[in-house]
């Protein structure tokens, strides 16, 4: 069975889209999909950079362990590989959109997919924040990854 790629990109790949990858491999073991293949990367990273101590922590809270992530560089293969790409930022999706033109059908912001109310169409980077701003951070990526799953669910086998 092909696997569908879902990519989550970020700056870091430290803390957003680590957040983004383990909420929703999360929701669908939980659901009981394993046709689904999760990914996250950076557009200004390095490979292997581990998360930061805050983003396994607020992950931690909702039993989440991503301590073992491994960041990753976003490259052109991982654009073409991938399905759908969710950003954070509008500024990923024009990096995105810059390298591969041909990728715009399957790329997204996070936190406006199936929202067309959406007040915050993006998804502020926490790093070297509070605490709290973790956790409001991770709360919204639920929600969002949350429709994700939902729209997977809707779609399969398409």
């Amino acid at each position: 069975m092909v696997k569908k790629k879902i990519l989550f990109v970020c700056t870091g790949n430290s803390c957003r889209s680590v957040m983004a990858e383990g909420l929703l491999q999360d929701l669908l073991n939980k659901r009981g999909h394993n046709d689904v293949q999760v990914l996250s990367a950076g557009t200004n990273t390095f490979n292997g950079m581990p998360p930061s101590a805050e983003t396994v922590a607020v992950m931690k809270e909702n039993s989440i362990d991503i301590a073992r992530h491994v960041g990753q560089q976003l490259t052109t293969l991982l654009i073409e590989r991938a399905d759908l790409i969710f950003c954070m930022e509008e500024f990923h999706m024009k990096q995105i959109l810059d390298a591969v033109p041909e990728a715009k059908p399957k790329v997204f912001l996070l936190n406006a997919f199936e929202n067309p109310t959406a007040r915050h169409r993006e998804i502020p980077d926490p790093i070297g924040r509070s605490a709290k701003v973790y956790q409001v951070c991770r709360d919204v990526i639920l929600e969002a990854v949350t429709r994700v799953a939902d729209w997977i669910e809707k779609h399969q086998g398409e």
